[in-house]
């Protein structure tokens, strides 16, 4: 049962990202290209109260090609008097388009350190793959929010 329960992190893992399952997202290498088709990104950004931080993305949205690479920017500032670090947590909704929205580069990959008063400007780079397009629950979905909640480094959710 022991080895059980510490597969059952990793398998949930994986079985998120592969079915997109809680708007778990993807991450890989290059977009596919444009297949002429456009959709809207909504970019949505959350702090959690114990971290000193103001974080929003610099647009609420963007208009992208189904199959292009994006780019995204956030903007953190730690608004405290000493040294702080931050994770983000993410997700898509709706759900279904979890498993098509792709990043090749991401903040929230890892941690981020800001010293007192620092603002750092951090860029999320996506696509999302054409094969939402022949996805009888997903063809129709046309915006889709890519939202963010950074925690303390040391409070943070476990990974989905």
């Amino acid at each position: 049962m022991t080895g059980v329960g510490f597969a059952a992190v990793p398998l949930y893992r994986m079985f998120c990202e592969a079915t997109g399952l809680n708007g778990t997202t993807q991450r890989g290498l290059r977009a596919p290209g444009s297949v002429g088709q456009k959709i809207t990104i909504a970019f949505d950004s959350n702090v959690s109260p114990k971290l000193p931080w103001k974080f929003e993305p610099e647009r609420r949205e963007d208009v992208i090609d189904i199959g292009g690479r994006d780019m995204a920017f956030f903007t953190a500032t730690n608004t405290s008097n000493h040294a702080t670090i931050g994770t983000a947590t993410f997700n898509v909704t709706p759900s279904s388009a979890g498993k098509y929205f792709t990043k090749i580069q991401c903040f929230c990959f890892t941690q981020q350190t800001l010293a007192p008063g620092e603002t750092v400007r951090m860029p999320v780079i996506f696509y999302v793959d054409p094969k939402i397009l022949d996805d009888a629950d997903a063809r129709d979905v046309q915006e889709i929010t890519l939202s963010y909640t950074f925690y303390p480094a040391d409070s943070a959710p476990a990974a989905r």
